[in-house]
């Protein structure tokens, strides 16, 4: 972990628990000056909860947080000015134009680029004079950034800036986040995207049920997995358990939808073997698939649960 002077971000003990969950249980970061930062998990796993106690804006049960080097308890005003975020859902007035939202942001700071600058930064300069009504869910979200970003901000928190976005809206947003680092700026992001938290991570912390179960960087957790390729398969009936665990030459397998998925180095050599004993169980092989092994197949290989699962 390094060390709490030079992070940007702090966290050690997080927990914030209500009646029928524990929201985050304890949860440790560190992120440092200039680094973008993946917070992944399934939906329910903590994230948004850790990430609005980060942002001040809710307050933890328990544990200790600072952000550049200061406490919300005290500094919450030169804090505001120093972070910009950006939500899963920003409720804008419909009826402004960009134009106007982004000027009444900006008085809200005492420096920081124009609405001008923003907007060709954002490529939202020829919707200037658009109602928020009428844009469409992209450049709703590329607005909802700007409005992050008019602060000049130290550190910029993204949660899921791309969901539901189309492939240009997401390119167009990664641009302006490696533009924000590019300055030094530090970057706090959650995302369902896999090739999004490998594109713009440098680190990723895997959380579930509100704990930290994994962290490094993409190549690091990948290598977690201590195999290049991963084989799915299913099968008619289901394959017996022991059946699969005296498959030879894998890493480890786990119960995957209908049937299972194998950690493998080699596909030549695990591939037959899968068949060989399929046949000798007397089971009929319905499907099989394989791909090299991703961050997803980190994710379901610690918690048996797929990244987007309720």
């Amino acid at each position: 972990m390094n060390d709490v002077a030079s992070s940007a971000i702090f966290c050690r003990g997080l927990k914030k628990y209500y009646p029928d969950v524990k929201a985050v249980d304890g949860l440790d970061l560190s992120i440092a000056r200039g680094e973008c930062f993946g917070l992944l998990g399934p939906n329910g796993a903590g994230k948004t909860t850790t990430i609005e106690i980060l942002e001040g804006l809710i307050t933890a049960d328990a544990g200790e947080v600072e952000v550049l080097g200061m406490r919300w308890e005290g500094h919450e005003a030169e804090l505001r000015e120093r972070i910009g975020l950006a939500l899963q859902e920003t409720q804008l007035n419909e009826k402004l134009t960009v134009l106007e939202v982004l000027r009444l942001f900006r008085s809200f700071y005492r420096a920081g680029p124009s609405p001008a600058e923003l907007m060709k930064q954002l490529s939202l300069d020829e919707k200037m004079n658009s109602r928020v009504g009428k844009l469409s869910g992209g450049q709703k979200q590329r607005l909802s950034v700007a409005c992050g970003l008019v602060g000049d901000p130290d550190i910029l928190f993204l949660d899921e800036p791309t969901t539901g976005l189309d492939p240009q809206s997401r390119l167009q947003l990664w641009d302006v986040v490696a533009r924000f680092r590019s300055k030094g700026g530090t970057v706090l992001l959650t995302t369902h995207y896999m090739d999004e938290a490998q594109r713009l991570c440098d680190r990723i912390a895997i959380v579930d049920h509100g704990r930290l179960i994994a962290l490094g960087t993409p190549a690091e957790l990948i290598a977690s997995l201590q195999a290049s390729n991963v084989v799915e398969f299913t099968t008619q009936p289901l394959l017996a358990e022991a059946f699969v665990g005296a498959i030879p030459t894998q890493h480890g397998f786990i119960r995957h939808g209908e049937g299972w998925q194998l950690r493998v180095d080699s596909l030549a050599v695990s591939v037959p073997a899968i068949i060989a004993s399929i046949e000798k169980s007397g089971t009929r092989l319905v499907t099989l698939s394989t791909h090299e092994a991703t961050l997803e197949d980190v994710f379901v290989s610690l918690t048996g649960r797929e990244l987007r699962d309720e």
